[in-house]
């Protein structure tokens, strides 16, 4: 469904229109400012945000233990800042030209993906759910074209724009769920952007630990690898004070994967598990990583 459909004339759609009104004068503002909006935003969503605020402090107590209560609140006050910060790098992702984003980023390991690149089994452009990842995106499809992997968002006029945008930016749009979609863009050769670090059940998953907790994991990077002969390339985006993003791209994995399926999970939640104690408050907490347990119970969010 396209943005032009009749449909979205609707008045329950006006408050999303307002919405992406508001994204897109975020835009136009200098980078100083987007920070500051993305901050105020972030701490008028507080109010409304109490069910996703508690799992994210549930969150923080499972996986830094280590810290006292008053560091992991202080720690929870930022991640929300730059929970605030989304929308606005949304945004600048989907509208933003190239000129102004170049100015704006800082590239190391380029190297890395361009090695993996000319084996020519095609790459796997590993990331986790940080919360400047849709910006991320855009900012390596400023040097590589990519395949993006999209999953269907609740509000349909803003499933409608962001489809839009992402067609606009990459080389392709495959849907979460379509595997041979993601093989048939690997087999070519071709660059696929992909984040499993999410629970999406006990169906499709095995239990690796991420910070020591047992987490639902899908095995789908190895199978995909397996199938394939793509190469793992990470990347993680951050932001950076000044308004500024680094982008850090990291050598292809080797010997991945082993044949060992929970153990090739486990080596994906290590290497998000390490990125995300790099900088803590830019992780998306306040998903239920844990929801799902072996034992069936999952009361952690209880």
């Amino acid at each position: 469904m396209t943005i032009l459909s009749k449909k979205f004339l609707h008045p329950r759609f006006w408050p999303n229109w307002l919405g992406l009104l508001l994204m897109r004068l975020s835009v136009y503002l200098p980078a100083t400012w987007q920070t500051f909006a993305g901050h105020t935003l972030g701490r008028f969503m507080r109010l409304f945000m109490k069910d996703r605020e508690r799992v994210a402090r549930r969150n923080l107590a499972l996986c830094f233990p280590q810290m006292t209560e008053e560091e992991r609140e202080a720690l929870l006050r930022q991640n929300m800042l730059t929970m605030g910060m989304m929308p606005i790098e949304t945004a600048v992702s989907w509208w933003a030209s190239d000129a102004s984003l170049e100015k704006r980023v800082e590239y190391t390991g380029l190297e890395h993906l361009q090695a993996a690149l000319a084996k020519g089994k095609g790459v796997l452009l590993l990331t986790g759910h940080f919360t400047s990842m849709e910006l991320g995106g855009r900012l390596m499809m400023l040097k590589q074209p990519c395949y993006v992997m999209f999953r269907e968002l609740k509000s349909p006029l803003f499933n409608a724009v962001m489809m839009q945008q992402r067609q606009h930016h990459s080389e392709g749009i495959i849907l979460q769920a379509d595997m041979r979609g993601m093989l048939r863009a690997l087999r070519q050769n071709k660059v696929v952007w992909y984040a499993p670090d999410q629970d999406f059940g006990r169906r499709t998953s095995v239990f690796a630990r991420f910070f020591g907790i047992s987490a639902a994991t899908i095995p789908a990077t190895a199978r995909l690898v397996k199938m394939s002969g793509a190469a793992v390339v990470p990347f993680v985006p951050r932001r950076l004070e000044n308004g500024h993003y680094a982008i850090d791209i990291q050598p292809a994995w080797e010997n991945y994967p082993t044949g060992d399926e929970l153990a090739d999970a486990q080596t994906v939640n290590d290497w998000v598990e390490a990125e995300i104690r790099k900088s803590p408050a830019q992780y998306f907490w306040v998903h239920r990583r844990f929801k799902t347990q072996p034992d069936g119970k999952g009361l952690f969010y209880k």
